[in-house]
């Protein structure tokens, strides 16, 4: 099993594989093919229940698609994505919410920044639960920072980005994802930084990149980032055969025979 201790390891050494799962036949592919970190993320709002906003899913969701994907991990570091009800507007209860996860299996939990998030990270470390920050684009409160749109674009926002990453590392944070920002400011943190950085929209020079797994296999169709690589096409395979399976069923070619079970002669004859 993947522990904290050895993606801290691969940071400048070995680049670190991060992909969402929210159940257990893709969580179970995720983890055949060796992937470092399995992140069960708020992302399930939008490409899983087809919902506007990450704000949108809370604990209850989340620990339920958290222990689907827990059912079938036997390698990677599985980190299970708060909410944003369960520590920004409340975070006293952060910690609690955070041992949720924990509880159902997650080796550690991810937060992303707000105005409280390196004291509430501060707090969850200081409970023996690791965290993953997260800086950037913030997709919980994208509405604060102008929307879903690069992050960093000039000096003086840039430079908050970094002392933000910073701070989430000073409070004993594991790793931080950077999200939609400069590729050159990307390099800078994780020069900066002595914890893995996991970009997402932040270019090649991140310790480690994260993508959304139905970006990567094209089964969401509602909009594709620009930082998205399509590494398969499954949604028109998907379409096509159910269509088959659609003309086969008003044909009558499915179910044929050798989909099909049969009673013995004898015992046929004594039915009749």
């Amino acid at each position: 099993m993947k522990t904290i201790k050895d993606i801290v390891a691969q940071k400048s050494k070995e680049r670190i594989t991060v992909l969402t799962a929210y159940d257990f036949p893709i969580a179970a592919f995720l983890d055949e093919a060796a992937i470092d970190i399995i992140l069960v993320g708020d992302s399930l709002a939008n490409v899983v229940l087809g919902l506007e906003s990450t704000t949108e899913v809370g604990m209850k969701e989340m620990l339920h698609h958290t222990r689907a994907v827990v059912r079938a991990v036997k390698n990677a570091l599985v980190v299970g994505d708060m909410p944003f009800d369960s520590y920004q507007l409340n975070p006293r209860a952060a910690v609690d919410n955070a041992k949720q996860f924990i509880q159902e299996g997650c080796g550690a939990v991810k937060v992303e920044w707000f105005d409280e998030a390196a004291k509430t990270a501060a707090s969850i470390v200081k409970a023996g639960i690791p965290v993953m920050g997260h800086v950037g684009l913030t997709p919980q409160t994208a509405h604060k920072s102008g929307g879903m749109k690069v992050q960093g674009k000039d000096a003086a926002s840039a430079r908050a980005i970094i002392e933000q990453a910073e701070k989430f590392e000073e409070a004993g944070c594991f790793s931080v994802v950077l999200e939609c920002i400069p590729l050159e400011l990307a390099r800078i943190i994780t020069e900066k930084l002595k914890v893995p950085t996991i970009g997402i929209g932040a270019g090649p020079h991140c310790d480690g990149q994260v993508l959304v797994i139905h970006d990567l296999l094209g089964l969401f169709s509602r909009y594709q980032p620009k930082f998205s690589k399509k590494y398969a096409d499954l949604g028109p395979q998907i379409l096509e055969a159910v269509r088959q399976y659609k003309k086969e069923v008003l044909s009558g070619q499915f179910p044929d025979d050798a989909h099909s079970f049969h009673l013995p002669p004898d015992e046929i004859k004594k039915l009749k």
